[in-house]
């Protein structure tokens, strides 16, 4: 049985962006939006881990097969988890999975579902203006990863994130993301070792960060625009298969509601499979699509359920 479609408030009218990279395009960093270059020790320190560790323990069958579950595994709990379900209720799902893809995502190493949801809200709001918190706007660097070195954006964006901040295990895993990163070096080690450690755990983690940095940078700057939104998003293809579809990035700024960012059958959205797969166990539902006004970019367009 098909669902009632769901209404989506209409697009603000398109305007043509300025490219990047144009000086006439550039933001300012306010002097608050500067890296903190103490705290971000860890984060530094995870690459060099990452870069130096694999040699000094080698690389086993076991360890290489970790890293691979660890970084498309983890992947998804970003691109489906994070990204689709916390920051866009994209679909439906039950508390218990709501949980499960809270501690899927957790184990990133990307901080808490509300840090995460609550600043990409705010990216959608505000995308390529002054106040979106990663514009390449401000250079690309800062929209790749310097702005979560920075200070400024430490905290949750509490007033974005309110529906589901009102649940006290999301509070709590976001309040001790740390406690769940180490909990995953450990799983690691104890799988497969040193090399577990070092090649399933930290070159994963910063393999994982930067493939999802990349949706926040390059997907502003490189591909082709299909819809005339009012920022700088891109469709690529090449990004899309190294996302998991998540480079079809026009399509979602287009209509961020969807669960389905390769709008197309020739889109190659893995995300969207995995979750029909998903839909069909009757773990997650209600999985919003766009309708065929909306692919031909009316404003009147609605979200629509498939049965």
């Amino acid at each position: 049985m098909k669902a009632a479609p769901v209404s989506l408030p209409a697009p603000p009218a398109p305007t043509a962006p300025v490219p990047v990279g144009v000086a006439s395009d550039r933001f300012t960093r306010t002097p608050e939006e500067k890296v903190d270059w103490v705290a971000s020790i860890p984060f530094l320190a995870f690459h060099v881990v990452a870069f130096v560790g694999p040699f000094i323990s080698g690389v086993t069958m076991k360890a290489f097969l970790l890293f691979l579950l660890m970084v498309f595994g983890r992947l998804f709990f970003i691109t489906a988890g994070y990204h689709r379900y916390f920051a866009h209720r994209s679909y439906r799902t039950s508390r218990a999975f709501q949980f499960v893809l809270a501690l899927g995502g957790v184990s990133c190493v990307q901080k808490g579902p509300l840090w995460w949801a609550g600043h990409h809200r705010n990216h959608h709001r505000h995308s390529d203006t002054e106040l979106d918190v990663h514009s390449p706007r401000r250079g690309f660097w800062w929209s790749h990863m310097g702005w979560i070195l920075c200070d400024k954006y430490g905290d949750i964006p509490i007033e974005r994130i309110r529906d589901f901040a009102k649940y006290p295990e999301l509070r709590f895993i976001d309040r001790h993301n740390g406690v769940f990163t180490w909990l995953t070096g450990l799983a690691c080690y104890l799988i497969a070792g040193w090399s577990g450690l070092f090649v399933g755990f930290f070159l994963s983690t910063v393999v994982l960060w930067h493939d999802t940095f990349l949706v926040n940078s390059l997907a502003h700057v490189m591909g082709r625009r299909r819809y005339a939104t009012t920022d700088t998003s891109r469709n690529s293809a090449i990004i899309a298969v190294a996302t998991m579809g998540e480079g079809w990035h026009n399509n979602h700024h287009h209509y961020q509601a969807s669960a389905r960012n390769g709008f197309f059958w020739w889109e190659i959205d893995v995300t969207f499979y995995l979750l029909k797969v998903l839909s069909w166990l009757h773990l997650v539902h209600d999985l919003k699509v766009p309708s065929a006004e909306m692919l031909a970019g009316s404003r009147e367009a609605k979200i629509s359920t498939p049965g």
